[in-house]
């Protein structure tokens, strides 16, 4: 069976994207939001949230996302 998954977009008044994968975890967060992000423009900065590390151990470091809208 398929996981489900859901994809939250923000858009500040700057303009600014921020996108959330929910219902997901490991690489599939970052799988599932590519082609998307292609079409938005460059990400700028990464956070991948503790579900992104499920299942891994020793991991340490974070990053944020963000889309700059072409």
């Amino acid at each position: 069976m398929a996981e489900y998954q859901k994809i939250e977009y923000r858009i500040g008044k700057d303009g600014k994207i921020t996108e959330t994968v929910i219902g997901a975890s490991g690489a599939s967060c970052t799988s599932t939001t590519s082609g998307i992000e292609d079409a938005l423009g460059d990400v700028e900065t990464q956070e991948l949230l503790p579900e992104y590390y499920e299942g891994e151990e020793n991991v340490t470091g974070t990053e944020q996302q963000s889309l700059k809208q072409q």
